[in-house]
């Protein structure tokens, strides 16, 4: 019978989170500084849009999916006022603003339509790190769509430039991303190289939280290559600096990723109790995602124990909290987990049922690795009810989105799938070329 499919991890999604908020903090910050009085004439509008900037900046700190709709309507008023007053670089932050609002909320394409507009404006007033910023934060938004080598083209701008305006903490960062697309398309060593060149520039400046994030993706490559003593070693590492900075929401990420660790090694019990340390941290600092991501970890250990209806309680605590804050990617992570829990326990149309909510929000989003997961898992369902020439055509569907975002193992999963498809049929020669297509890429994974 087909292996199904498992849901993607939450760890390196939340690693991802936390280096996207550093760079809006960073050119944030940095325009702020240049931020003088105002000429006199001009004082109020100034002090309006500084006014609308601020409570639009509180709004996107709450990180509600209303706050943020919120957050948008004051950027949006602001951003005529520094116009106005002839203030490019508080515009620019603004849209940029605004682009990251939309990101958050999973309106990708909104998000980069925005990141498009601010691009010239920083390169206007001559902002190179300002322009360096825009450009990772394109990055960040075209790896989420599955654009991986666009991701890689707007990161190779971006690095220069945090290195002409000598400016490590931001080159770190770029690395850091360049290293997190390696990873998604299987290029594990690769990403371990670009990890260690950011690690000693987050030493350098004393960016522990920086360190911290780095060693835990590090640790995420090891576990991923089947090293998981070096992965448990590198998030012992991260975890001492999380704490020695005070950082809780980095403790929780750093603490799911050890539970997921356990978990693969069949330490169950080890893995619930860490997931268990992790969640009181991330309701601690208001991460309702994280907090969806770790209830969710919980509910895959129930499922894998046997004991499903309890997974199914974790799952229905996580999806709210995932539509509270718009995260319509993490909604249909959960959606999808739901659908595989109801396939094992047999329950197939209330699987298809829920891999049908999943299916338009992967697309909404541009995840087109979740979409490859959903369709996989909905040929599954449709191999497991006899209606082998549906199973095959969802897997066709799958195929070329696994292809797209270079995603080997589930390339090699969906081909073996086929396989299996046919070898139940007449056609056990089919069957023999998919596994024939599935074992190189089996392979490379070794």
């Amino acid at each position: 019978m087909p292996t199904q499919s498992i849901p993607f991890p939450f760890s390196c999604d939340t690693l991802c989170g936390i280096i996207r908020r550093s760079l809006l903090l960073l050119l944030t910050l940095s325009v702020l500084a240049g931020t003088l009085a105002a000429q006199s004439d001009q004082e109020t509008k100034r002090n309006d849009a500084e006014r609308l900037f601020s409570e639009g900046m509180q709004l996107y700190k709450e990180g509600s999916k209303d706050s943020l709709e919120q957050a948008i309507q004051k950027f949006e008023q602001a951003r005529p006022l520094f116009h106005s007053v002839n203030d490019a670089s508080m515009e620019a932050v603004t849209i940029q603003n605004i682009g990251a609002v939309y990101d958050n909320l999973g309106e990708k394409q909104k998000a980069l339509a925005y990141y498009a507009q601010a691009l010239p404006v920083v390169r206007t007033v001559g902002d190179r790190q300002g322009e360096a910023v825009t450009l990772s934060n394109i990055g960040l938004v075209y790896s989420d769509l599955g654009e991986k080598q666009k991701a890689l083209a707007h990161y190779a701008q971006a690095l220069p430039l945090f290195r002409a305006v000598g400016d490590p903490r931001g080159e770190a960062l770029t690395l850091t991303n360049i290293g997190l697309v390696y990873s998604d398309l299987g290029e594990k060593q690769k990403a371990l190289d670009y990890y260690e060149q950011a690690l000693p520039l987050n030493r350098t400046v004393g960016n522990r939280r920086g360190e911290a994030a780095t060693l835990n993706n590090i640790g995420a490559v090891y576990a991923a290559l089947g090293e998981k003593q070096k992965a448990l070693d590198r998030y012992a590492q991260a975890l001492l600096l999380n704490r020695a900075v005070g950082d809780r929401q980095g403790e929780a990420v750093t603490f799911t990723n050890i539970g997921r660790v356990n978990g693969d090694l069949g330490e169950k019990q080890k893995a619930l109790d860490y997931y268990a340390q992790a969640l009181p941290l991330f309701r601690a600092v208001g991460d309702r995602e994280g907090e969806a991501g770790t209830l969710s970890n919980i509910g895959l250990i129930y499922s894998d124990l046997g004991e499903k209806q309890r997974a199914l309680d974790y799952f229905a605590q996580a999806l709210p909290l995932n539509r509270a804050v718009g995260d319509r990617r993490g909604e249909a992570t959960r959606l999808t987990s739901i659908g595989l829990v109801y396939s094992d326990l047999g329950e197939k149309q209330k699987a298809l049922d829920y891999y049908a909510q999943a299916l338009p929000l992967n697309r909404a989003v541009g995840d087109r690795q979740g979409e490859a997961t959903t369709l996989s898992n909905i040929g599954l369902v449709y191999n497991d009810l006899g209606e082998k020439q549906k199973a095959v055509d969802y897997f066709a569907q799958a195929l070329p989105f696994f292809r797209a975002v270079g995603d080997r193992e589930g390339e090699a999963t969906t081909l073996s799938n086929i396989g299996l498809v046919y070898s139940d049929t007449v056609e056990k020669q089919k069957a023999l070329d998919y596994f024939a297509q599935a074992l190189p890429l089996v392979r490379c994974r070794r």
